[in-house]
């Protein structure tokens, strides 16, 4: 059951300085906390349905939730991620167009639909920061359609490692460097949708970059990555960026 937890002040907050709210400055940081609350969700609960009417927007404080679409024969295809600083929803749309489910337990910094909307048009600093992730989320489609068209699938497993790496272990927004052990947030079964690969071509190149000494594993859903460099090479990026 979706639970609505108490108040939070934004200080101290570990999305701070990526969220949407990154640019705010004092006045409207009043205005959000003014119109926020949290909601939390258990792993594999389902956050919205397609078709759902939107009463509020997001970022996600804690989690990963996947968004998917489902076509008419029942069929569902896994069509992104949504990791820590990432936010759910449009101002201006009322129905959801997606899926979105909790694959581990999520934690939602949420704000009222009407007054969010009222607040990126007269707020210049909100407006110009979800201009930039929304760019950046076009971005990074058009890298996932270069991935699903031309990679193999020892690139795809690869550059799906790097990039849960790169959003998770970080200061903010800087990689650290010793090897620290990165948490998968997708079962295998999962990964493989996401990745357009059957579940036996993805244990297959598992074992291949865990033999090559590319990753090491800490626990059943955690790796270390022991030379990120090694990893990009394998991806098929180089040099980082």
């Amino acid at each position: 059951m979706t639970k609505i937890i108490p108040f939070r002040n934004c200080d101290g907050c570990p999305i701070r300085h990526r969220a949407i709210c990154a640019t705010c400055d004092g006045d409207e940081f009043v205005q959000l906390e003014a119109m926020k609350y949290y909601r939390s969700y258990s792993a594999g609960q389902t956050i919205m349905w397609a078709g759902d009417r939107m009463e509020f927007v997001a970022s996600v404080v804690a989690g990963t939730a996947t968004i998917q679409h489902l076509v008419e024969d029942g069929r569902k295809q896994t069509v992104g991620l949504l990791l820590p600083s990432d936010f759910i929803g449009r101002p201006g749309r009322e129905i959801a167009l997606y899926d979105v489910t909790a694959v581990s337990d999520v934690t939602l910094c949420c704000f009222r639909r009407g007054e969010f909307e009222k607040l990126v048009t007269n707020t210049p600093h909100i407006a110009q920061r979800m201009l930039a992730m929304a760019l950046d989320e076009l971005d990074a489609a058009r890298d996932w359609m270069f991935l699903l068209g031309r990679k193999t699938a020892l690139e795809r497993i690869a550059s799906f490692l790097l990039l849960i790496q790169r959003r998770t272990v970080s200061t903010d927004g800087l990689v650290v460097p010793q090897p620290t052990p990165v948490s998968l947030p997708l079962t295998r079964e999962a990964m493989s949708d996401y990745l357009g690969l059957t579940l036996e071509t993805v244990s297959r190149q598992f074992s291949k970059l865990k033999a090559d000494g590319i990753i090491e594993y800490a626990s059943k859903r955690e790796i270390i990555i022991p030379d990120v460099a090694a990893l990009r090479n394998v991806a098929g990026e180089g040099a980082a960026y």
